[in-house]
């Protein structure tokens, strides 16, 4: 069997001689309330007819999985500085090699990695999440984000949700496909959206092709979707064609049958963390321009302090659902603003409770 299977599986060692055969094409990322591209994925393509898998695969069998991967992240990384502004890219590596030599000296091209989602493709059984969780918020202080494959299938089980604490959760395409019609997939897929909420962890449905399909997932508030509707991979960072951003902003107003928090934004000045924030309220930033702390004042004696942000939302999370989990927060924090951030982690601005606790009862 072992030799069958190593016969029908391409040579990967010429490709390795020769780099430029391997190419990348690049799949929009859709933030489905801004009917806008929020970032791409990088994928791989290879000479012939096999598929991408199979010289995966074939690396593999060779023993030459951490260099075939190391050098499709290295042409990724290198694609970064042409990103259209305000969009991501997402690099795929597995999990059992991002440990590697050869991965890590791919990932070291690039001293800063903002902008920059690496993607755990989960084909294998990971045995130590320990290290991969060190080695997770070694490159989150590069500033990386960090996105599990497949969530709701194989290995992406919630104690790995759990232990690595992604900012992006993919949902498998088994829970995708003809979700329109299955109502267990769409309760599934409702589950890991509100688990990912839990954890400040946005939810990217992948593998939408029918309109029927982007309907369920808009009326879900799935922030980032992907698929065949909605941009096929091409060479370069292509905008969503017209025609695609009426059909996402069409669908989604049909979905928006509550009101979002949206409404109820409030401006807020941001600040660099120790640097002087001004009159409260304002959100202090990390060294990755990302919500850090909370300059308030106490409403009764007008006393400075900081505060940590303990609740994060997407501009189109429901009025209630936001209420609900402010309130479900620790007593010290339970009054406190919501952070509104938007598909790239920027702040886009405050929630006030008291904002909240009063829209709430005229939502439907």
């Amino acid at each position: 069997m072992l030799g069958t299977r190593t016969a029908s599986l391409p040579d990967c060692r010429p490709l390795l001689a020769d780099p430029d055969d391997l190419t990348l094409v690049f799949q929009p990322i859709v933030d489905l309330a801004a009917a806008t591209v929020a970032g791409y994925e990088a994928l791989a393509r290879f000479p012939g007819s096999a598929g991408p898998d199979v010289w995966f695969a074939a690396a593999a069998e060779a023993g030459r999985a951490a260099e075939l991967e190391a050098l499709a992240i290295h042409k990724a990384l290198a694609a970064v500085p042409s990103l259209p502004p305000n969009t991501f890219l997402t690099v795929n590596v597995s999990p059992h090699i991002l440990g590697s030599a050869r991965v890590q000296e791919a990932l070291a091209t690039r001293p800063g990695l903002q902008r920059v989602v690496v993607e755990l493709t989960e084909h294998t059984p990971v045995h130590d999440l320990a290290t991969l969780r060190r080695q997770c918020d070694e490159l989150r202080a590069r500033g990386a984000l960090i996105a599990l494959d497949d969530a709701g299938s194989g290995y992406s089980g919630l104690q790995q949700l759990a232990a690595l604490r992604p900012q992006v959760v993919k949902l498998d395409r088994a829970l995708v496909s003809d979700a329109d019609t299955d109502p267990v997939r769409v309760a599934l897929a409702e589950m890991l959206g509100e688990f990912a909420g839990r954890i400040d962890a946005w939810l990217l449905a992948e593998g939408i092709e029918t309109q029927a399909e982007l309907a369920a997932f808009a009326k879900l508030g799935v922030p980032l979707a992907q698929g065949w509707l909605l941009g096929r991979p091409t060479p370069d960072f292509a905008p969503l064609a017209p025609e695609t951003v009426r059909l996402v902003r069409a669908q989604v107003a049909r979905a928006q049958l509550t009101d979002t928090v949206a409404s109820l934004l409030r401006p807020v000045r941001q600040s660099p963390l120790g640097e002087d924030a001004g009159i409260p309220p304002a959100v202090l930033l990390g060294p990755q321009g990302e919500p850090a702390a909370l300059l308030l004042a106490d409403p009764r004696t007008a006393e400075v302090y900081t505060a940590p942000v303990s609740l994060r939302v997407h501009p189109t999370t429901g009025i209630s659902e936001t209420l609900q989990r402010a309130l479900t927060r620790a007593p010290a924090q339970r009054f406190d603003p919501v952070v509104c951030t938007d598909q790239n982690g920027d702040v886009v601005g405050l929630l006030r409770v008291e904002d909240l606790a009063a829209a709430a009862p005229k939502v439907r």
